[in-house]
């Protein structure tokens, strides 16, 4: 499927393809009226969100403009500089991948640590987890997390269980799995998803999502140098959206720990990746137009996530509402909101609220109907606050 796509965008692009119907031929299906055509290139969907950078830091040394594609590019260039173990592999990362993540990395490192594989995510995994065991560090990547399913056995049976079946005489500890994820505003239904609840279920993996560029070098470095396998997901979305300062060296952000990136007393509410910046200008619309304080959590590690600052949370908020972009029913909300209301049931003033894509496939046109925007979560906070 993904080749005969490629063959189909190639195609767009030779001197044989349609681009010239119109251009001094009459073509009733083709042609564009000059007011249609008009009207199609002013219209523009505007985001969901709006990206709000975190403070720059000088705690990691000097720092650079990033957006997030290029400080993924330079985590693994620092990675490939440091350690002469490390190899990155995947569909179309020899000349940079579709996001451009790993552009320029080929030429500096040499065809034989940064290069393409086939089109099989089931064998891309297994071979990372093959060259991990023999004790490289392995970086896969996934071209679209849509496409990680394929090598869902590889990971929930071969890479999550081979330390627990060999008794820890062997283990693909040092293998990451890199993969785009999220809406992107034209995606659909496969080039959109959210599967982090699926591997979620699985003991024996790490998932980390970030925010931004500043959390995306140090989570990713960090997964890197985990001893287990680890699956991160990039917000797509924010590939060009998300500029910040960003460390030039390697530094490194911890795993499993949330983060509060805003004090509240009224209600906790709790997201990761894109879904931050939804929350975080929920929370400015509940301060200005209700008084409510929101205290605003980011998860960034959604496997082993961290109970104990969400938690702490809720006790002082007594009210939680959790957002994510992928459907409500099984979603990770479902896991927090359940351990949420067995550790806290009595500091509650009101039900949990998880505020959802819906149970339907991705869809196209009717995108910005399906995303938890940020109305559809003011309305919640809304809801919980008169409970």
């Amino acid at each position: 499927m993904a080749a005969a796509a490629r063959l189909f965008i190639r195609g767009a692009h030779s001197p044989l393809a349609i681009s010239g119907v119109g251009i001094g031929r009459q073509n009733s299906l083709l042609k564009l009226s000059a007011g249609c055509s008009s009207r199609l290139k002013t219209q523009r969907h505007a985001a969901h969100f709006t990206f709000q950078p975190d403070p720059p830091t000088t705690e990691y040394g000097d720092t650079q403009k990033m957006n997030l594609f290029q400080s993924i590019t330079s985590a693994l260039d620092n990675t490939l500089a440091s350690d002469p173990t490390a190899v990155i592999f995947g569909e179309d990362v020899a000349f940079g991948g579709v996001f451009r993540c790993t552009v320029g990395l080929r030429d500096k490192y040499g065809k034989d640590r940064v290069f393409n594989t086939p089109l099989c995510e089931q064998g891309i995994v297994g071979f990372g987890i093959g060259a991990a065991a023999a004790g490289a560090t392995a970086i896969a990547e996934i071209q679209f997390a849509d496409y990680i399913f394929p090598a869902f056995d590889q990971i929930v049976n071969e890479a999550a269980k081979y330390r627990y079946r060999s008794g820890n005489l062997f283990d693909c500890g040092n293998l990451t799995i890199r993969a785009p994820w999220g809406c992107v505003g034209h995606g659909s239904l496969y080039h959109s998803q959210s599967p982090e609840a699926f591997f979620a279920h699985c003991p024996g993996i790490k998932v980390v999502i970030p925010r931004g560029p500043l959390q995306a070098k140090g989570l990713l470095l960090s997964c890197i140098a985990d001893n287990n396998p680890c699956l991160f997901f990039e917000p797509k979305i924010l590939y060009r959206a998300a500029v910040e300062q960003v460390p030039v060296d390697s530094y490194t952000i911890p795993l499993s720990q949330a983060e509060v990136l805003q004090e509240g007393s009224d209600l906790t509410l709790v997201a990761w990746g894109t879904q931050i910046h939804v929350m975080k200008e929920v929370a400015n619309m509940a301060q200005d137009k209700l008084g409510v304080s929101c205290e605003v959590i980011d998860l960034r590690t959604i496997l082993p996530w961290d109970t104990e600052t969400v938690c702490k949370s809720v006790v002082k908020t007594g009210r939680l509402l959790i957002s994510h972009e992928a459907p409500v029913t099984g979603g990770f909300a479902a896991e927090i909101s359940s351990t949420v209301q067995e550790e806290c049931f009595l500091n509650l003033e009101a039900p949990i609220a998880r505020v959802c894509g819906y149970d339907t496939p991705f869809p196209h046109i009717f995108e910005p109907f399906y995303i938890p925007d940020k109305w559809k979560c003011f309305d919640a906070i809304k809801r919980m606050i008169n409970y």
